[in-house]
C-alpha cells in the first residue's frame, strides 16, 4: 500500500479539523438497513402459511370416512346381469316399404355448395379476383347481378363435390387473407 506523505504532513497542520467534521458527517446519518432480513421474514411466513393451508387440505372429512366404513361393513348384493340383446336382435326383421316415388327423387340433384369470394361493383376488380383465385389452382367464375343497389359483379369459387374440398378451398383463400361466404343454391340440371 503507498502513502502519500506531502498530505500527511499537510493534514497534521490542520487535517485536524476536517478529520473531525468527516466523523461528525458520518455519525449522523443512520446506518442503511438491509433488505435480507426482511425478504427472509416475507418467505418464511408466506411457506408457513402455505403449510398451514396444506395440513388442512389433508385433514380426512369425518362424514365421508364414516360413510366408506358403514359402505364397507354391508355390501350390497348385486343384481344378475342378463343380456338378452344377443338373443332377440337376430331373431328379429323389420319389414320396409319402398315407394317408387321417393326413389325416383333420390337420384334428383341436390344442393350445391359455393364460396363467394367478393361482390364488386366494377367487373376489372371481379377479374382481378377471378385470377388470384385461379393462381391458388381453385375454379373460379364471375357473374353479373342487378340488385336494387345497382350491379354487382360476384366471384364464385366451385360447386364443390365433397366438404373436403370446400374446406381445403376455404383454408387457402383464409391463407391468402381473402374473406369468403358460404353459399347453398340448388344444383342446376345436367344437359
Amino acid at each position: 500500500m503507498t502513502r502519500d506523505f506531502a498530505n500527511k504532513a499537510a493534514a497534521g497542520k490542520g487535517g485536524g479539523k476536517k478529520k473531525a467534521a468527516n466523523a461528525s458527517r458520518r455519525q449522523s446519518a443512520p446506518p442503511a438497513a438491509a433488505p435480507w432480513p426482511w425478504f427472509l421474514a416475507g418467505l418464511l411466513c408466506g411457506v408457513f402459511l402455505c403449510g398451514l393451508v396444506w395440513l388442512a387440505a389433508q385433514q380426512p372429512d369425518t362424514a365421508a370416512t364414516e360413510a366408506v366404513a358403514q359402505a364397507d361393513e354391508t355390501p350390497a348384493p348385486r343384481p344378475e346381469m342378463r343380456f338378452d340383446f344377443y338373443k332377440l336382435l337376430p331373431e328379429q326383421s323389420i319389414d320396409v316399404e319402398i315407394d317408387p316415388e321417393a326413389m325416383a327423387n333420390t337420384s334428383a340433384p341436390r344442393d350445391e355448395f359455393l364460396l363467394q369470394a367478393g361482390s364488386f361493383k366494377q367487373a376489372e376488380d371481379a377479374d382481378r379476383r377471378r385470377a388470384e383465385l385461379l393462381l391458388l389452382g381453385l375454379t373460379a367464375s364471375v357473374e353479373e347481378a342487378n340488385t336494387d343497389n345497382g350491379r354487382w359483379f360476384r366471384v364464385y369459387i366451385g360447386p364443390f363435390e365433397s366438404r373436403s374440398a370446400l374446406q381445403s378451398a376455404r383454408n387457402r383463400t383464409a391463407q391468402e387473407g381473402i374473406d369468403t361466404l358460404l353459399l347453398k343454391r340448388p344444383a342446376t340440371p345436367a344437359g
